[in-house]
């Protein structure tokens, strides 16, 4: 018999399936303390939370027989993850049960914009029957859908039935995916330019922070309305007011702040062209209740010992295997996240190239992490347990291929992704002296270790090209640690790869894309 503790509340009807299984006693106990939790925990296999319970390292050593926490949500701040881990307890959430409920909030929000609901409705009950609110119909505008995965898609659907045109921004979205969602794939600056309403719906990354912000405002038409009910830093909060001050926005309404709850004199607060409500997205009874029964679900499939989904920490791998692979794990990580950085357009292919003594074993988990950096800066969430159904989820192609032999090394990793603007190759390797390196970018051999901030420019092979870009890095404050430089030919194309002591920016790169002979830089951080 298995005993599952919820300490949170969480609806009984979500939880259903565990008080019908015949293997498992649910105790309800909300309100539990720290030292109160571990005082009873080690009679429990499972613990439900939602976000009051704080699931520390001390009270999962106190859980010895504690084999899963479910979170009914999608955030797992309130858990030890890296805890969770150590002690090989499965940490499962639920990203799926609050889609709908957060797409309809989207759309509220999009039609009290865009009548100016919530304005009229305070005029009206204070007394003032004021007719001049002015709105906009939905049927034929642009609306440039910002981050397509499962809300921003849905938000995309419903919007088609009001017979809105969409535009879809996404790292991931192909085209044909694009087609088959009725959407048109563009730049976020080309939805910019063209939309008249705008939503985001993409996790809060280093890439998407503050994604719209001044230069974005200044290439929208005036009238554009803007909502946010996603994550508070998506879009750039003094910059968006400024567009409203300017006339640019007429309207925005955002469920999300930077900073929650927000400061007493928070600008949106008494702005009365912004719409706000305190992050409800989620906040529908069906929500909470699917999200209790996804959980359910999943710690039924672990305590059987059933196949599972949605865990957010490592899965556990036989331990041959494991010793194995282990120190690869990182360097195959790395080699995703540097790939992930300096690909252009949305992933369709990865393919993943073994050689050597690495074909021995179950190169899965490797392949796991190699996906999961890939995605690193593009999705929140991402882990070696999701990553690759995330893949599948967004149409990636994942190939695996084995060799015994290799030119050079013992071991070789080799990753190519495939866009539809183009492919880039990294290869990896160990080497006993000298760690984790990187001996190959595209056609060029190199060698470095993967860490710190590191420039990959690629440019015509001329006299001179060196020295041009160390005195503009050297104006701007920048320090070159290191430098490598290869070619095919002379005369030819070439690569110039850099480690620098701190990152260049957006500005600096752009004034280095300017200079003669400069054909791309990309800027990674590893």
């Amino acid at each position: 018999m298995f005993k599952v503790l919820v300490s949170d509340p969480i609806s009984d009807l979500g939880i259903q399936k565990l008080y019908d299984a015949e293997d498992v006693e649910v105790v309800k106990q909300s309100g539990l303390s720290e030292d109160e939790l571990v005082a009873i925990i080690d009679q429990f296999d499972a613990l439900l939370v939602r976000s009051q319970t704080k699931v520390t390292e001390k009270i999962m050593q106190a859980g010895t027989n504690l084999k899963v926490i479910g979170r009914a949500g999608v955030g797992v701040d309130n858990i030890d993850l890296d805890a969770a881990t150590r002690r090989g307890i499965v940490v499962i959430n639920a990203p799926d049960g609050n889609t709908i409920a957060t797409c309809e909030h989207t759309f509220a929000m999009l039609m009290a914009v865009a009548r100016s609901i919530p304005q009229a409705y305070k005029k009206t009950v204070g007394g003032e029957w004021d007719r001049k609110f002015v709105g906009v119909e939905l049927r034929n505008k642009v609306l440039g859908v910002v981050g397509m995965g499962r809300i921003g898609s849905e938000v995309a659907k419903r919007a088609k039935a009001f017979g809105m045109n969409v535009l879809g921004y996404d790292p991931f979205l192909t085209e044909e995916r694009a087609d088959k969602l009725g959407v048109k794939l563009c730049t976020v600056d080309e939805i910019a330019s063209q939309a008249d309403f705008i939503t985001v719906h993409t996790p809060l990354t280093k890439e998407t922070r503050h994604i719209i912000s001044t230069p974005q405002f200044a290439l929208m038409k005036q009238g554009v309305r803007i909502i946010n009910c996603a994550r508070g830093g998506i879009i750039d909060e003094i910059a968006l007011v400024d567009a409203i001050d300017k006339g640019i926005v007429a309207g925005a309404a955002f469920d999300v702040f930077e900073q929650e709850p927000p400061a007493a004199d928070h600008p949106f607060l008494s702005n009365p062209k912004i719409i706000v409500t305190p992050h409800l997205g989620a906040s529908t009874i069906e929500a909470q209740e699917n999200v209790a029964i996804d959980v359910s679900e999943e710690v039924l499939h672990i305590l059987r010992e059933q196949p599972f989904k949605n865990a957010v920490n490592m899965p556990q791998v036989p331990s041959n295997v494991f010793n194995k692979l282990q120190p690869y794990f990182n360097l195959g990580e790395k080699i995703g996240r540097i790939l992930g950085q300096i690909t252009i357009g949305a992933v369709s292919e990865i393919v993943v190239n073994y050689a050597g003594d690495l074909v021995d074993v179950d190169t899965a988990p490797l392949t796991r992490n190699i996906v999961m950096g890939v995605f690193a800066n593009k999705l929140e969430g991402v882990n070696i347990v999701n990553a690759m159904h995330l893949a599948k989820t967004r149409e990636v192609n994942i190939i695996v291929n084995t060799s015994y032999t290799t030119s050079t090394f013992t071991n070789l990793v080799t990753v190519t992704l495939r866009t539809k603007k183009e492919q880039k190759t990294l290869a990896g390797t160990l080497l006993s002296s000298f760690g984790q390196r990187i001996v190959q970018i595209d056609q060029y051999p190199v060698d470095f270790t993967p860490e710190g901030n590191i420039m990959l420019i690629s440019h015509n092979d001329k006299p001179g090209m060196i020295g041009r870009v160390g005195t503009l890095l050297g104006d701007n404050q920048i320090n070159i640690a290191t430098m490598q430089v290869g070619r095919q030919e002379i005369g030819g194309s070439a690569i110039m790869l850099l480690t620098i002591d701190k990152a260049a920016g957006n500005e600096v790169i752009k004034i280095l894309e300017e200079l003669p002979e400069i054909v791309n830089v990309r800027e990674m951080t590893v």
